[in-house]
């Protein structure tokens, strides 16, 4: 990581609540998977990790079925979080539904829903990088 600016010193390096307030507040999110795919999705940053649907039948969920892997990033550029990590199918309990539900307004409920916890999140400012360039290893 040395190449991206990450090293020993901790000026100006960013804090996990930074990251996890820009993935909390984040309206899209991309999700790659080892498809190779990467599409934008709507989700939530909730108990440590991200938490997101899509269709049952969907390249996403096909390809998290043979292979777990996943890679979140926010929209940004600027304000860069991404987040590597293994994204587990769960059933959505009615404290899920309602907080995505006053989030992103009305939605149908019968789509695959995963959940991914971060082993790894990178995390950067377009406008201070190198110097704020950030890894958190979980």
């Amino acid at each position: 990581m040395a190449s991206y600016g990450v090293g020993d010193d901790p000026d100006g390096l960013l804090s996990w609540p930074w990251a996890r307030e820009r993935l909390e507040s984040a309206h899209n999110y991309w999700v790659a998977t080892s498809g190779p795919h990467a599409s934008p999705v709507w989700g939530l940053w909730r108990d440590g990790g991200f938490v997101f649907s899509c269709s049952r039948h969907s390249r996403k969920a096909r390809a998290l079925a043979r292979d777990p892997s996943i890679v979140v990033h926010l929209e940004s550029g600027d304000d860069v979080v991404i987040v590597e990590g293994v994204a587990e199918a769960i059933e959505p309990d009615a404290d899920l539904l309602a907080e995505y539900g006053s989030k992103y307004g009305p939605f149908g409920t019968d789509g695959a829903w995963f959940a991914v916890r971060p082993d790894r999140a990178l995390a950067w400012q377009e406008s201070t990088f190198p110097k704020s360039t950030t890894r958190f290893d979980f």
